[in-house]
């Protein structure tokens, strides 16, 4: 099969083809809703990962993997009579017309944190009954965190400065430390350990929540942030069990101060 040069006819193809493999492919047969959910959020992963590298040839293939569930998942609800592909385009193409007044209507906006804001308010007037109700459950929680005070700010509930966040995390920082402090208190029962134990996590999670909400400040993704030390993390220590490896030690054999020998030398070489 030719490819097609312009959009459409490609988006055409892909429905051709996502025909063809229903009809006729044994595991595209198989595939439901359900059992395609768990590969799309791989999918969706994998195109975080070639994003944060910059990888542009990784980023086409995996926007396209994530083209192909799009197609799959309407073509599996349109054999069950729910909607098709032509539903959920028009779907999208009338909430963005809708969503964007300052475009498609009277209303000004002339900057990205009014659209923001106006957008919020829209999605009210539609029935929500909070504006967080657009924050999945499912979100991993520092992703959630980050939606979660995008979303307040978008009705107004915000800090007004970064100094005032940056006062927060070091607010909450001593409450987490004062705790940790109580954990010390010598012969307490096993109530009072699980009591404090349960103040540290409230005051370790109040911590990140008031450190997330500073990074949003300084236009800093923390999710981002912490994945590129992740990665930076694996670099450094897959460079230190290497030259370990070469020099014939083993990682539980060696000192701290050794390994950290091979630690700065990863560093040096980023």
């Amino acid at each position: 099969m030719e490819n097609n040069n312009t959009s459409c006819d490609a988006f055409n193809r892909l429905l051709t083809i996502m025909e063809d493999l229903r009809a006729g492919c044994p595991w595209d047969k198989k595939q439901t809703l359900e059992s395609l959910r768990y590969l799309t959020i791989e999918e969706t992963y994998e195109l975080s990962d070639a994003i944060l590298e910059k990888d542009m040839p990784a980023i086409k293939g995996e926007l396209g993997d994530l083209m192909l569930h799009l197609v799959f998942y309407s073509k599996i609800a349109s054999e069950q009579g729910a909607f098709d592909i032509r539903d959920v385009l028009n779907g999208i193409c009338d909430k963005l017309i809708v969503r964007h007044p300052h475009i498609y209507g009277e209303v000004e906006a002339n900057d990205a944190q009014t659209v923001k804001e106006n957008w919020e308010r829209i999605k009210l007037k539609e029935g929500k009954r909070s504006v967080l109700q657009g924050v999945p459950p499912s979100l991993p929680a520092m992703v959630k965190a980050y939606r979660i005070q995008e979303k307040a700010r978008g009705v107004g509930f915000d800090w007004e400065a970064p100094h005032q966040v940056w006062d927060k995390v070091i607010e909450e920082m001593g409450e987490l430390r004062e705790n940790i402090q109580l954990r010390e208190i010598p012969d307490q029962t096993e109530e009072a350990k699980a009591i404090v134990n349960s103040k540290i996590e409230d005051e370790f999670g109040d911590l990140l929540f008031a450190l997330i909400n500073y990074g949003r400040f300084i236009d800093i993704n923390p999710e981002d942030a912490l994945e590129r030390t992740n990665k930076k993390f694996i670099r450094r220590f897959q460079y230190l069990e290497d030259k370990a490896r070469d020099a014939g030690r083993n990682l539980h054999d060696m000192t701290l101060a050794e390994m950290d020998v091979f630690w700065e030398e990863a560093k040096k070489r980023e």
